[in-house]
This record gives C-alpha cells, sequence and structure tokens, in this order.
C-alpha cells in the first residue's frame, strides 16, 4: 500500500520565518505545499517535538519547559498543523521529538532514564493536539537519530492505548535499518509495538532483515538537498526508486520549507523556499512540481503494482512506478529518466551509472487493457543554460490495443493517469525580494502571550513572549533553566543564543533592554554582532558579544560565546534585577559600547580572521531566566548618532571642506587636548557636521 508523500516541519526551527509573511502571500505558499491540486499537495505533514533544544536550524519551544506546567500556544507546528488540515482534512499527521527537557531525563541526560515519565510527555504533546486543534497525530516516533530504546518503546505503546489513541502508529526508529529491524524479529512484544519501520537518508535501498519483518517500511527523512534543479533531480529519482529498489512505501522530505535565514545550516533544503517575510518574496522550486507528479494523482491507501508489472528499472536507466486506486478502477504511472550527475542528493554516496535515450512500450491488459487514452504530464530539467519544462499538461496520449509507445529523453518525468485532475497552480502577484529591514525595533507588544518573536531564530535556548506586569509591558523571557537532552553539541556552551537579521552585515548598531533576575536566573546576558555561526555549531560562533554580569559587577566584551577570547574586561557597579540598556555599535574598525545611554568602553573591533560580518543576537551567558526588551537595530551610521546623543559631543561645523578627505585637528579653534575623530564623509561642504568625541578636557 502507498502511504504518501510528505514534508518535515522541524529539525528544527525549518518553518520559523513562514509564520510572519504577510497573509497573502502566506496563504499563497501554503497553498503550493498542501492544496489539493495545486501544487506538492502533500499527504504526510511530519512536525518536531519542540524539546528546548538545537535540533538544526534551531531551537523549537516545548510544550512543558518544566514538569509542572504545560502550554500549547508555543511554537509555529499548532498553526501549521492546522494550515495543513484546512487545505486538505486527509493530510496524515507525523511528530517525532529531536530533544527533550532536562527534566524529562529526571537526573541524567537521557530520555529513557525513565520510560513511563517520557511516555507521559510525549501523549501530552499529542493529547494537547487533540484538544486545543482538534487535531489527530497519525504517526509518532521515538527520538529522532538517536538510539532507540525498546523498553520505552513498548511503554509508549501503552502509554497510547490507555489514553485513547490505539490508531496512532509507532514508527521506529528514524535511523538506520540496523539493529531495530533485527530486534523486532526477535523480540514478538516490540514487534507487536511498532507499526512502521523509518529509516532516514537511505539511498533508496533496504535491508533483508527488514524485508523480513513484514513491517511497511518509509523512508520517514531524506532528500535534504539544495532546491536548485540537481536537488529536484534528486528528489524526483528517490520518489520513484526508494519503492523500485528499497519498497518504502512512503517518502518524506527534509525539509518542508526553507523558512529560516540562508546563512543557518542547510541553506535551500526545503521543497520551495520563503526566507523573506520582511518582503514577502517566496520561490516555488522545482521540488514542488517533481512532487506533483505522483502526488496530485495517486493517494494513500492505493496499491503499487506488482515489480516487473508496472514497478521497474528502465533498460537505459530511469525507473517506473505503477499504481491503482483502491477499487483498481483508476491507473497512474509515473517515470523518471534522471541522469546521475543531474540528481545526487546530499547523501549517502550515489554510484554511477547511465541514463540515455530510449523507447518504452507499455502494455496493459484486463481492465486497463479497455482504456482508449491516458492523461499526460511532463517535466524537463533544464541544466547548462536550457530551460526547464515543469509540470506541463500535455493533452492525452492514445491507448492501442492496451500499449502505449513513449520516446524518453534524459532528465524527464512522465505522469500518465486515467484521472481527470491536477494542476499547476500559480499566483503572480510576488513581491520582488528585499533585504532585512533596517532600521528594526521590537518592543513585543504585537505579540499574544507565549508567542515567539518573528524574526528571532532562537539557536540555544527558548525565548517566548511574556507580560512582564511593569511598564515594559511584554518582554521576551529565556525559558531554558537546565541544559537539555540535547541532539547536538550546540547546548554544551551552556549559554543561549538568539539570532536576527542579515548575515552580510559588519558595521552595524544593536540596543536592547536586559534584566537578569533573581529567581533561577541566569549569571548574565549580552547582545553581539558579526554573529558567524548558527545551529549545531552554535557552541563555537564568534563575533563581538558584550556581556552584562550582574552578580559578578563583571562588563565583559568577548570574541566568541563560550568567552574564550576576551576583548575587554571591567568592573562595574551592577545589581541583580535592574533593566539596563545595552548598545553596542560596530563601525569604521571600533566597537563601542554604551549602558543607560553612558559610553562604558571603546576598543579595536577584531580583524581578520576575526568574523568580519555576521548576525546581530542577543542571549544569556549561562542557562537561567533573563528578559529582554525594545530591542533596536540600524545601521552604523545612525547607531553612531545614536551613541553620540547619548554621549558627550562637540558638534564641529566643517568650513569650506569640500573635498577636503583629511581634516586637520590642529586649526580647530576648540580648547581640547585630545580628540578622537569619528566620522566623516567623503565629500564635504558647509552644511556638514563632523562628530567628534572628547577624552580630556581642560579644565579653562
Amino acid at each position: 500500500m502507498f502511504y504518501g508523500i510528505g514534508g518535515l516541519s522541524g529539525g528544527g526551527a525549518t518553518s520559523k520565518l513562514l509564520v510572519n509573511y504577510p497573509k497573502e502571500q502566506r496563504d499563497q505558499i501554503l497553498d503550493y505545499l498542501f492544496k489539493p491540486g495545486f501544487g506538492a499537495s502533500l499527504h504526510i505533514l511530519k512536525v518536531e517535538i519542540g524539546g528546548d533544544a538545537q535540533s538544526t536550524d534551531g531551537t523549537e519551544a516545548s510544550h512543558m519547559h518544566y514538569p509542572w506546567e504545560e502550554n500549547y500556544e508555543r511554537g509555529y507546528e499548532w498553526w501549521l498543523m492546522t494550515e495543513a488540515k484546512k487545505r486538505n482534512p486527509d493530510i496524515q499527521l507525523y511528530c517525532l521529538p529531536w530533544a527533550f527537557p532536562a527534566w524529562v531525563g529526571a537526573g541524567k541526560r537521557n530520555p529513557y532514564n525513565k520510560p513511563e515519565l517520557t511516555a507521559s510527555y510525549v501523549v501530552k504533546f499529542i493529547q494537547g493536539a487533540r484538544k486545543y486543534y482538534n487535531l489527530t497525530m497519525n504517526y509518532v516516533g521515538i527520538w529522532n537519530e538517536r538510539n532507540y530504546n525498546a523498553d520505552y518503546i513498548k511503554v509508549l505503546r501503552k502509554t497510547l492505548d490507555s489514553a485513547g489513541f490505539n490508531m496512532t502508529r509507532i514508527v521506529a526508529a528514524d535511523g538506520l535499518w540496523e539493529p531495530i529491524s533485527l530486534n523486532i524479529v526477535a523480540d514478538s512484544a516490540l514487534a507487536k509495538a511498532v507499526d512502521i519501520i523509518g529509516v532516514h537518508y537511505p539511498g533508496t535501498k533496504n535491508s533483508e532483515i527488514a524485508m523480513k519483518t513484514g513491517k511497511p517500511l518509509w523512508s520517514s527523512e531524506d532528500y535534504s538537498t539544495f532546491n536548485d534543479n540537481v536537488g529536484a533531480g534528486c528528489w524526483a529519482r528517490i520518489l520513484n526508486q526508494n519503492y523500485v529498489n528499497g519498497y518504502m512505501t512512503s517518502t518524506i522530505s527534509w525539509n518542508l520549507i526553507t523558512s529560516y535565514y540562508e546563512a543557518l545550516p542547510y541553506t535551500r533544503n526545503g521543497l520551495m523556499t520563503a526566507d523573506s517575510p520582511w518582503s514577502g518574496f517566496y520561490r516555488v522550486d522545482a521540488p514542488i512540481w517533481m512532487t506533483a507528479h505522483t502526488s496530485q494523482f495517486v493517494f494513500p491507501g492505493w496499491n503499487y503494482l506488482a515489480h516487473d508489472y508496472g514497478v521497474t528499472k528502465l533498460k537505459n536507466g530511469g525507473s517506473m512506478v505503477s499504481f491503482v486506486s483502491y477499487d483498481s478502477t483508476q491507473l497512474t504511472i509515473v517515470i523518471e529518466t534522471m541522469s546521475r550527475n543531474h540528481s545526487i542528493c546530499v547523501r549517502p554516496f550515489l554510484p554511477e551509472y547511465n541514463v540515455s535515450a530510449q523507447t518504452v512500450k507499455l502494455q496493459m491488459a484486463g481492465y486497463f487493457g479497455t482504456l482508449f487514452k491516458l492523461n499526460v504530464r511532463y517535466s524537463k530539467l533544464g541544466f547548462d543554460g536550457e530551460d526547464s519544462v515543469l509540470f506541463k499538461d500535455l493533452g492525452s496520449i492514445p491507448v492501442i490495443n492496451g500499449s502505449v509507445t513513449l520516446n524518453l529523453d534524459v532528465d524527464e518525468v512522465y505522469t500518465l493517469t486515467t484521472l481527470v485532475a491536477g494542476s499547476k497552480g500559480n499566483y503572480t502577484n510576488v513581491p520582488a525580494q528585499k533585504p532585512f529591514p533596517l532600521p528594526y525595533t521590537d518592543n513585543f507588544e504585537s505579540y499574544s502571550k507565549h508567542n515567539e518573536p518573528f524574526n528571532l531564530a532562537q539557536q540555544i535556548g527558548a525565548y517566548e513572549v511574556l507580560d512582564s506586569a511593569s511598564s515594559h509591558g511584554n518582554i521576551i523571557r529565556q525559558m531554558v533553566t537546565e541544559h537539555p537532552c540535547a541532539w547536538c553539541q550546540a547546548e554544551d556552551a551552556n549559554s543561549t543564543l538568539n539570532l536576527i537579521g542579515d548575515s552580510s552585515w559588519s558595521d552595524i548598531y544593536v540596543e536592547a533592554d536586559t534584566r537578569v533576575g533573581t529567581v533561577n536566573a541566569t549569571t548574565g546576558v549580552f547582545i553581539a554582532a558579526r554573529i558567524n555561526k548558527g545551529g549545531c555549531d552554535s557552541v563555537a560562533s564568534e563575533g563581538i558579544f558584550y556581556f552584562l554580569l550582574p552578580a559578578e559587577g563583571t562588563l565583559l566584551v568577548t570574541g566568541d560565546l563560550a568567552r574564550t577570547k576576551t576583548l575587554y574586561q571591567g568592573a562595574h557597579s551592577l545589581s541583580v534585577d535592574p533593566w539596563y540598556k545595552q548598545g553596542l555599535l560596530i563601525k569604521d574598525g571600533f566597537a563601542v559600547g554604551t549602558l543607560n545611554g553612558q559610553q562604558v568602553f571603546n576598543i579595536s573591533a577584531p580583524g581578520s580572521p576575526a568574523p568580519q560580518n555576521g548576525f546581530v543576537g542577543l542571549g544569556t551567558a549561562s542557562y537561567g531566566l533573563a528578559d529582554f526588551d525594545n530591542l533596536k537595530i540600524m545601521d552604523s551610521s545612525d547607531g553612531l548618532r545614536t551613541v553620540l546623543s547619548d554621549t558627550e559631543q562637540f558638534n564641529i561645523q566643517a568650513n569650506e571642506a569640500t573635498n577636503q578627505e583629511i581634516i586637520d585637528v590642529k586649526n580647530i579653534q576648540y580648547n581640547v587636548k585630545e580628540i578622537e575623530y569619528l566620522e566623516t564623509s567623503n565629500k564635504h561642504n558647509d552644511e556638514d557636521t563632523l562628530y567628534f568625541k572628547p577624552f580630556n578636557i581642560d579644565e579653562q
């Protein structure tokens, strides 16, 4: 049985930027993904059960930060599942954890330490989906790409059944074929608990032991490839050959959509791209139409035909799969001829093979032998300057005495079907792409409680909007207080990190109100610029980080998140609990910091090999609660004016200094011993103002 084609939102934070697109463009994007007979028309939506820890491109918030609370308003997966169901009520939902809050490990960083506790935590997510959103989880996984525990799987099955979710099927174990297949064969209780074997990036191959289990086999995560035409070729090839070679009856793309900042790991690895909500721009990439060749004409519950009777490798390269409807009255055939170099996936290695033009004759018998035509959809991926043809309606092809003849070229996809269905959806009013807007401000007043701020991409830790019950109104709070049961090494930083903006920014100004509380608090807070790493490599991120460590009375500037590269350190009168306004200006080789409007450091910005550009960010020096408000980002020129408006300044008029590149400070008639030149333009006239900062002023 065919179970469907899916997309994966999560693993992690891959849909982060989608939720704050303008409604018109957001609805269009969702139509391309989920609307039947329009675009990808996906059958399965797989989502992450957020675990407060980094899971590839960001952190997704848990529904239970702590054991004493539950919250089903955090994150965006609830919204996404609801929108998918609006468009396709029959779409199947699949949830899987990548990480777990610390308390789930019950004193260890291992979610299997107390299986009953972890099973309860996962089932609460499924209960919340039903109670608050009327969503039914059809499938649930174990722990993404990490060791499974057979006892836990059995406990999860029992807990699901006790909670009334006996129809929710368990997919195990979102990793490799072995040892899960061996364990299922050897353990009858485990075999009873597991419904489906799901593996990642199988290269279209299965294992002999997996076949012996008798379980449905899925490629429960696949693709993960840049979504140009080569990526589209990869996706077209594996959608067919995962069944032709590996008998896998479902294939799920990581990821659903590239809605995360371009400089984060695995850029453009989605079926389509929507990473510019501030402009409304998005791109419908070719993998959408490779999906449509199957998904618009085949549906879960249809059956594959037998190998060598509609399912086969083609003589000159390529493959064919055939599907029949539940009642055996409808037929769909999908043929692909993807060449090796135009269909390489990111993993695993693809051996050499050849594809050449060929003529294929299809002979039908029985009921389908009486057909007189089949409807045709056609794609050809263009390379070396050639244009692509994507999902073109070719009308119908005659069936003569039960046979069809096709002349196939290289890098093509054909769909032949009895269905009179399908369309190539098209929205034409896509706005032009624009860079991240400056100046940028966010006081967080427009958000509902527990929302994530739209453009802040949390990399370590979990941030949500709360009411401060003070004059600050809404603020964002970092909520993770302990090292979670993590999926990757990012959490080893023992700090938290939230990114925003454009990775190309170099000279920039960032400002935020920050507060370290008195209960379950972090040891310090920071704002930062030129941050060069995210994802699992966040632990090694570099840039310029401006820390306040109130309990120590220390102001610290470092070249990395780990605080191993000190650029400046000084004692300062700081207290726990008050709000502070931190400002950081990077301009013309200098880093200038302010605290409550007063300059507190002015140092040389580190040169290469230190990062010379990167994201803006904020975060905490350790796990623990911390508050942030009134985020401001502006270009360095506006930032300079902000710094100068807050500190002592001189406005010195440049008198007839047209085209003069160097101003001779000796001729300026002010009683100043030392002056640091901060800014001038290349072209001066009598209206220009030059800004200078006084160091030592003569008392007279």
